[in-house]
């Protein structure tokens, strides 16, 4: 069975009467054949995309502190040890995973662990691949802390077409990894910061699979 995540709810049930009121309406006032077809589709199509955009399949997580978990599904399209300026303020090894329009976008948490730090930054809309997205684009930063990774950032990006992120994470709370940590809505990515020193298990140019495929390892 398909399920959905609730931060979709409202914009499915909106599509959904408009795609009904979209057909019903082009059957009873557009007289032209070819031009009723092509309005009905539009609207099928239209809410097909609002359904899969916001489908939130089951992932089964095999709880371990040793592994880091992809939070999202995508592209890694950066693996290189930078400054990272907000918190850490030294060197980290990122990780990025870009989101397409038609990858799942449910965030989920990399690690169990507590939550140190969460915060939301209002940003630019840049593309989210564009190198400045990191620090320029609206974004939250969360930073999750367990004895075996110490301090581990992850950072929701808004891209282009996003214009909401949804962050769960709670300052001080515990959260079980693979559990859902948020929403991005549109196309995005999320940046990972690593200790220096951590044994990655993806190369650039990787899908990963959020919720269930290891990363990172100790």
């Amino acid at each position: 069975m398909i399920r959905f995540h609730k931060e979709g709810y409202t914009i499915i049930a909106i599509t959904f009467v408009l795609a009904i009121a979209s057909v019903l309406l082009a059957e009873e006032f557009i007289n032209i054949l070819w031009l009723t077809k092509a309005v009905q589709v539009l609207a099928l199509f239209l809410l097909i995309i609002v359904l899969q955009f916001f489908r939130n399949p089951k992932r089964i997580t095999e709880l371990n502190d040793k592994t880091i978990v992809a939070p999202v599904d995508g592209k890694v399209v950066v693996i290189e040890e930078v400054e990272e300026p907000e918190y850490f303020k030294d060197k980290r090894l990122q990780v990025s995973i870009f989101m397409s329009p038609i990858n799942v976008h449910v965030t989920r948490y990399a690690m169990s662990g507590l939550v140190k730090y969460s915060k939301y930054h209002p940003g630019k809309y840049l593309v989210a691949w564009h190198p400045k997205a990191s620090t320029d684009n609206e974004r939250t930063t969360i930073v999750l802390q367990n004895e075996t990774f110490g301090d581990v950032l992850y950072r929701q990006i808004a891209g282009a077409l996003a214009k909401r992120i949804v962050n769960y994470a709670e300052e001080g709370s515990q959260v079980i990894q693979g559990s859902d940590a948020g929403f991005i809505k549109f196309g995005s990515r999320v940046d990972l910061y690593f200790p220096l020193g951590t044994k990655l298990k993806v190369n650039l140019g990787d899908k990963v699979k959020g919720g269930t495929q290891v990363i990172a390892e100790r």
